[in-house]
């Protein structure tokens, strides 16, 4: 009952389905943590002592700790209908270790995405040559390409934010190509009775027609119908994570690239090349959609190495 009601708030209030899925997960490690008392017969003691758990027993990363954190004050506070911190509760995020992030250099990035071909090879190019994230490259739709002005807006990114990025004069023909066996795919699907794709909550449930118009269809569409977990529906979602990660991996090794590195990486590694190039800071904080500067300015620790002329006591 405590979790069809929980499931029920974070979608009506448009929480995406992993969300979903990972705080009914941390809340039943929460439950069965204190022997299968229910919550609202807890408070801010048994939730520290479970996070305190976590960190020292099961020696999680600050960024997981932080994760079952959130998914708790959201169970107290919009479920139960209780503050926390009025119980005594003081509860802040776990202080995650700054790491400089893994970068491709230019030659290593233009091997690994030779590496690709088809959807494959066009979203990492995406990722690389705009700065997408995994996620914003499989959700968008055919009205965020502007081929006119060659720009992308990225819908609801992190933070929930919309924002402008580049859209490569390269990836110009291949994408209209691309969407030209997605149109008819959907023509296909619309002839059979389906067509309809899940719509921004905005537009959910005021534009009957929307879901099935062409423009808002996914660029990147699953080939396979499927039935959406929440409402039941048939319909064709976008493409899966997993497929273009397991490609980039594969691709990273066919260019023998030695570094810890992912889809990702590709991010990474297009704003440290717009730096080399001599891009403004603030202009790649805004096409990668960063809340505060200190975050882009991580891709200057990246140009820093040697930065004082230093030569190695080897080299001399």
């Amino acid at each position: 009952m405590l979790l069809n009601q929980m499931r029920e708030v974070m979608r009506t209030r448009r929480y995406s389905l992993q969300t979903e899925k990972t705080y009914i997960y941390w809340i039943k490690k929460y439950i069965f943590f204190h022997d299968v008392r229910h919550p609202k017969e807890m408070g801010a003691n048994e939730v520290g002592a479970f996070l305190t758990h976590l960190a020292v027993n099961g020696n999680v990363a600050a960024a997981t700790q932080n994760q079952a954190m959130f998914a708790l004050l959201f169970l107290y506070k919009e479920i139960l209908g209780v503050e926390l911190e009025r119980l005594g509760g003081k509860f802040t995020s776990a202080k995650q270790s700054a790491r400089v992030p893994v970068v491709l250099t230019r030659d290593e990035a233009a091997a690994v995405l030779s590496k690709l071909s088809g959807v494959n090879w066009i979203m990492a190019n995406l990722l690389y040559g705009a700065g997408l994230r995994l996620k914003e490259c499989l959700r968008l739709r055919v009205k965020d390409l502007d081929f006119g002005y060659k720009q992308i807006t990225v819908r609801d990114g992190k933070g929930g934010k919309d924002r402008f990025t580049i859209l490569p004069e390269k990836l110009v023909a291949p994408l209209q190509k691309h969407l030209e066996t997605v149109k008819t795919l959907h023509q296909n699907d619309l002839q059979s009775g389906l067509g309809a794709v899940l719509l921004p909550f905005a537009f959910d449930g005021k534009h009957s027609n929307a879901a099935r118009e062409w423009k808002w269809q996914y660029v990147f569409p699953s080939p396979k119908i499927s039935r959406d977990p929440r409402t039941g529906k048939l319909g064709r979602h976008h493409l899966s994570e997993s497929g273009l990660q397991k490609a980039v991996k594969i691709g990273l090794q066919k260019a023998s690239v030695e570094k810890h590195a992912s889809c990702h990486t590709l991010r990474h590694s297009f704003a440290t090349h717009l730096l080399q190039n001599g891009s403004d800071i603030r202009t790649i904080q805004d096409l990668l959609g960063h809340r505060e500067l200190t975050t882009t300015m991580i891709y200057t620790h990246v140009l820093q190495n040697n930065r004082l002329g230093v030569k190695s006591p080897v080299d001399l």
